[in-house]
């Protein structure tokens, strides 16, 4: 319900949310339900709370975001991030230092595939995922696509959602997934590991909060090469 509020803009960012009390009185739970759901709401970066003062909107999701997957999963999806930043950020990095002809061929071709899809305003999930997979494969140690495999349920998720939250804007603004990927690409063809890993890393924070906020990458938003 509180997510519902945020999204909606009944509770804007820089807002002070009600206390723990309000909250536990308005929706008749207990003040340790009211604790929790404020947790899960800080930990996914939705809202901050300064001690003495009070808790207070962060940012303002899209308004879609409470259609596409309600509050319990989503909060599942956004903690799945965290070890895909380092499992894709360590997997970007050896394939850098590993890759053969054929893993840039085909990191190559996933790219070009996803550009195709987001021309024809197709979501572009199966090619999003296609690119993830090859970097891992890539990395030369088949333990990375099996870990990968086994986010495979919040990672497909979080991408469906991210992808369909893009569709809504420009292609120009979706293009920007393709000038990510690329870069990603370019540091591996050429085998600098630091260069990967830190797009890889960059790519997946922008999709996380992506999520969290209507606004990113709009174009009074223009992130610098050295947003890394």
């Amino acid at each position: 319900a509180i997510l519902s509020g945020i999204t909606s803009g009944k509770f804007a960012p820089g807002d002070k949310l009600p206390s723990e009390a309000e909250f536990s009185l308005a929706f008749d739970v207990s003040r340790p339900v009211v604790r929790e759901a404020l947790l899960r709401l800080s930990t996914d970066g939705l809202i901050q709370s300064r001690r003495g003062i009070g808790t207070f909107v962060s940012t303002r999701p899209s308004t879609r975001l409470t259609e596409l997957a309600d509050a319990a999963s989503l909060s599942g999806f956004l903690r799945a991030f965290e070890p895909r930043i380092v499992l894709e950020t360590e997997a970007a990095r050896l394939a850098a230092m590993r890759r053969s002809r054929a893993d840039l061929g085909t990191i190559r071709q996933t790219i070009d595939d996803l550009s195709k899809a987001i021309e024809a305003n197709e979501l572009g999930q199966e090619q999003d995922i296609a690119f993830h997979n090859a970097i891992a494969h890539a990395a030369g140690n088949e333990y990375f696509p099996a870990l990968l495999e086994d986010l495979r349920m919040p990672v497909t998720e979080t991408m469906n959602i991210g992808l369909e939250l893009a569709r809504e804007r420009s292609t120009a603004r979706r293009r920007r997934i393709i000038e990510e990927h690329t870069r990603i690409f370019n540091a591996i063809a050429a085998e600098d590991a630091d260069a990967a890993g830190s797009y890889m890393k960059y790519h997946l924070l922008q999709a996380r909060s992506a999520l969290l906020d209507a606004s990113h990458l709009e174009p009074t938003n223009e992130p610098g090469e050295d947003s890394d």
